[in-house]
């Protein structure tokens, strides 16, 4: 017996830290290797091109050549060339900002509404169905946007489909993909307020202020329906998987307590979709600003460059003008504007901690009611959590 104790104890004795230690280098070695090709990958062909984008936005390449040689450096002069100048490219610049700004302002919010609409409607139990409307209003969203892009010009044209259902309402309509004219310019007309000509106020990225109230165009109307008809089906999936996440019983105790439809969906299904919601708002956000093939197949920005968009503006600047250097710092100023709102929408969509939870976390005992306005509940809400002042 007395042998075979030190035996046992060795064998039930820990592991030593240096043998587990190999044992975990093991597996970071392994994991390492298992990721290399996809970091070999991503690096190739996601990280060198965007570093050397970077490098032609703040240097002078004529696109012969590598872009590093037979370059200088130029700092900041291709960005203050577009975003800081009187010039054509900052007022091209400045023509495309308002246009994408427009569209995101119509485009995210309603294509947003009407995919949690169509989610909801074909989450219900007793519509039958339910695959064949999901199905129908997906069917978009996997179609080449080219031909869904060429046949909305068909109904838009101007002996289209679209003025054919207007002539029947007694109502002209437009040459929609040739009408320059803002939505707002032409309410402002039918009050009597005309153009102010030379005498507007010169407003930022080098047009007035006249031209920042234009309002979408006629034919960027047209591109925003396209654009809601072709996204919402995307979105409807993802809020219908949200809404396939909510419990029943969250559904069941909301009416035992009495909740209506509406108070049910404002107060329950439409907090707990939150993340659900950011999502579809950022995936929104993003593409509307890089909206890019719709733009050249109506017209490259015509009419009247009232289609223009940065994106857009950044292809026509280098591969149409050979002016590397701005295409580059527009792409970049358009990635700026991108991660800048997404994080605002970030702040903005975050989930509040209440404040007695917040009092809890930070140790601070809470209020008794009772205790409301006499010195007492005062002294102990001033005391802090250990008896020193707040």
């Amino acid at each position: 017996m007395t042998t075979t104790a030190p035996a046992r104890s060795r064998a039930t004795r820990a592991p030593s830290p240096r043998r587990a230690r190999g044992i975990r280098g093991n597996e970071t070695r392994a994991g390492w290797l298992f990721t290399l090709p996809a970091i070999l990958i991503i690096g190739a062909f996601l990280v060198i091109p965007i570093l050397l984008a970077l490098w032609v936005s703040v240097s002078n390449w004529n696109g012969l050549g590598s872009p590093l040689s037979n370059t200088d450096f130029v700092g900041a002069e291709n960005y203050a060339n577009i975003a800081a100048d009187d010039g054509l490219a900052a007022r091209d610049f400045g023509v495309a900002i308002r246009n994408n700004l427009y569209y995101v302002l119509l485009v995210v919010p309603l294509q947003t509404a009407l995919s949690l609409f169509l989610a909801v409607q074909v989450n219900r139990r007793v519509l039958r169905g339910r695959g064949f409307f999901r199905t129908a209003f997906y069917f978009p969203s996997v179609t080449s946007s080219i031909a869904i892009t060429v046949v909305f010009l068909f109904l838009f044209s101007a002996s289209g489909a679209i003025n054919q259902i207007l002539g029947v309402l007694s109502v002209d309509g437009p040459n929609w993909f040739n009408d320059p004219r803002g939505v707002i310019h032409l309410i402002l007309g039918a009050f009597g307020v005309g153009d102010p000509g030379s005498s507007a106020l010169a407003g930022p990225l080098a047009i007035t202020w006249w031209q920042w109230i234009a309002g979408p165009s006629v034919a960027m109307c047209a591109l925003i329906t396209l654009a809601i008809f072709t996204t919402s089906g995307t979105f409807m999936l993802l809020f219908l998987a949200g809404l396939q996440n909510i419990g029943a019983e969250i559904d069941e105790a909301a009416l035992m307590d009495g909740a209506g439809a509406f108070r049910k969906f404002f107060s329950i299904t439409l907090p707990m979709l939150r993340p659900t919601l950011f999502t579809v708002l950022t995936l929104g956000l993003i593409g509307s600003w890089q909206v890019f093939d719709q733009i050249y197949l109506t017209g490259a920005g015509a009419p009247g460059k009232t289609l223009l968009t940065p994106a857009f503006l950044a292809y026509q600047t280098s591969f149409e003008g050979l002016n590397w250097g701005e295409g580059a710092a527009i792409a970049f100023i358009l990635f700026a504007i991108i991660v800048v709102l997404t994080l605002l929408q970030r702040v903005l969509l975050r989930e509040r901690t209440p404040r007695s939870d917040r009092r809890r976390r930070a140790g601070v005992p809470p209020v008794n009611p009772n205790d409301g306005g006499t010195a007492s509940g005062v002294a102990r809400l001033n005391a802090g959590p250990r008896g020193g002042a707040l």
